[in-house]
């Protein structure tokens, strides 16, 4: 039987705890070469704004927490 990776997320994935205002440290670098984002939205997908050039995008959860670095809270925890 086929699977949609979106719909049936991977399984055995541990639960990420991020809630809008934190900042996330990713995999790849944004086209502008900063690779930190600001949370602005979290549900089934991630609304994220570039701390370098304040552009905003939108990714599904799956994708967004594939690639993951460190997790950086509001009051400055970090993650990993």
């Amino acid at each position: 039987m086929y699977y949609n990776k979106y719909v049936f997320p991977i399984l055995g994935g541990g639960n990420l705890n991020i809630s809008v205002g934190d900042r996330l440290q990713m995999k790849k670098q944004h086209p502008c070469g900063c690779n930190t984002f600001t949370v602005l939205r979290v549900g089934m997908d991630f609304k994220l704004r570039c701390d370098g050039c304040s552009h905003e995008v939108m990714l599904p959860r799956v994708k967004a927490e594939k690639n993951i670095k460190k997790i950086i809270s509001k009051n400055g925890e970090e993650n990993v």
